[in-house]
């Protein structure tokens, strides 16, 4: 077989010429071999995902071959293991034929149980929790100690005052004479910077209780000094009578007076 190709004005210069020759091979038959039957065994129940991976029919069986050709194997819905939960089951849902309202009371008063003690924990945790909390916001036991003091009078001579520590503070308790109670008594409240009458400050007329603290800078004063018989600061010279009360100088008010209780006969308590 021959052919002549020719192309445009070039034609009478050119030949080209192809030959088409037989191989001799045969046409290709495919021959149909029957597969050769594996049998494969169902696998037995697992108790955890976890147990599955591996344990596949895809990944645990290969295809057999023999010399005639590939093997086929077939794998059914029953070749796959499954999860058995029949040991995290409750007894009233494993029997499957029976309904589920005929165990629900057992069931919800199972869950009841266990909401209810989930939530006493819960409640006495959250206690817990709470009163540590406040706890710790409170005083040491150094300060609550110091929160109170009791004072014997019997040891404090008439006309003398006496200091003593409360609550990091100076405490003058006086012994006052019958003439500094008459005296102090009688002094008209209206000329006074921080007007108070005498029986205002005291509970007994024969006890003055303030604590030592200067009203204008914090100084302490010293007792039995001034002007007036009473405390003076020399700080900045104020000057306050025997009832604690501001006379002269500088500061704005009178000594402060705390809370106290006389609880017995010669026993004060401070606090």
């Amino acid at each position: 077989m021959t052919s002549v190709t020719r192309a445009g004005h070039l034609a009478p210069y050119f030949k080209a010429s192809s030959s088409v020759v037989s191989n001799g091979l045969k046409p290709l038959v495919v021959a149909h071999t029957p597969a050769e039957k594996v049998l494969v065994h169902p696998l037995p129940k697992t108790s955890t995902v976890e147990s599955l991976h591996g344990s596949l029919p895809i990944q645990g069986l290969k295809a057999r071959v023999n010399g005639r050709g590939p093997s086929h194997v077939r794998f059914a819905h029953t070749d796959i293991s499954y999860p058995d939960f029949s040991a995290y089951r409750r007894k009233e849902t494993q029997d499957p034929t029976a309904r589920a309202t005929d165990n629900v009371d057992g069931r919800q008063s199972f869950t009841y149980l266990i909401a209810g003690a989930g939530g006493v924990a819960g409640a006495y945790a959250a206690k817990s929790l709470v009163t540590h909390f406040v706890s710790s916001m409170a005083a040491a036991a150094d300060v609550l100690a110091l929160a109170k003091i009791e004072i014997k009078l019997s040891e404090i001579p008439e006309g003398k005052s006496v200091t003593f520590k409360w609550r990091g503070k100076p405490l003058f308790i006086r012994h006052r004479t019958a003439n500094e109670i008459s005296t102090e008594q009688s002094v008209p409240v209206e000329t006074l910077r921080d007007p108070q009458h005498d029986n205002q400050r005291t509970q007994n007329p024969k006890w003055l209780v303030v604590i030592g603290v200067c009203t204008h800078l914090g100084c302490v004063p010293v007792a039995n000094a001034g002007d007036f018989g009473g405390y003076y600061c020399p700080c900045h010279g104020s000057h306050y009578d025997a009832s604690g009360r501001i006379r002269k100088g500088p500061a704005p008010l009178n000594l402060e007076v705390p809370p106290y209780s006389f609880v017995e006969e010669g026993l004060l308590v401070v606090g």
